[in-house]
């Protein structure tokens, strides 16, 4: 049995070590992001949730993120305002391709329903095959593309 919960401080190097294990794949995590001041940050909205196995583990995290400059970009729906970001969304490998990644974000639509959300954003490094797959099964619409932080992305929504 698998529980979803806001991650505490307590978690932070478990969470971290999750990461950690995703760098240099296909979302073009490295060594500088994400880091501890990113889960700091995250701890510090109470956006950032994770599963646990039955054993206390750590098998996956998602973060409601909080960055103006993608939530200005001009591709997501004026109609589907007010929207919020989700991003850091990890499972660790050998839990992968079990639904997993669906139930965090099913989760967490959840919440920002009840927090008056109309919709979801989220950035996908172009290339990120897999990514871009899954979340389109979910539901989530391509809607543009953007470059931030040096990367190229491709810009997905889902109305809530």
């Amino acid at each position: 049995m698998h529980n979803i919960c806001l991650a505490s401080a307590e978690d932070k190097n478990e969470i971290l070590s999750l990461y950690k294990t995703m760098l240099y794949g296909a979302a073009d995590w490295n060594e500088y992001y994400p880091n501890e001041e990113t889960i700091e940050f995250d701890l510090s909205r109470n956006a950032l949730y994770v599963m646990k196995n039955s054993e206390g583990e750590i098998i996956a995290a998602i973060s409601v993120d909080k960055d103006e400059e993608v939530d200005a970009l001009p591709c997501w729906d004026k109609e589907l305002a007010p929207g919020a970001e989700i991003s850091r969304l990890c499972v660790r490998k050998d839990m992968q391709n079990q639904g997993i990644a669906k139930t965090m974000m099913r989760y967490v639509f959840d919440i920002l329903r009840k927090e008056g959300k109309k919709s979801v954003h989220i950035l996908v490094k172009t290339g990120h095959e897999a990514a871009l797959a899954s979340y389109g099964k979910i539901g989530f619409q391509t809607v543009g593309e953007c470059n931030m932080f040096g990367k190229d992305f491709i810009c997905m929504e889902i109305k809530l």
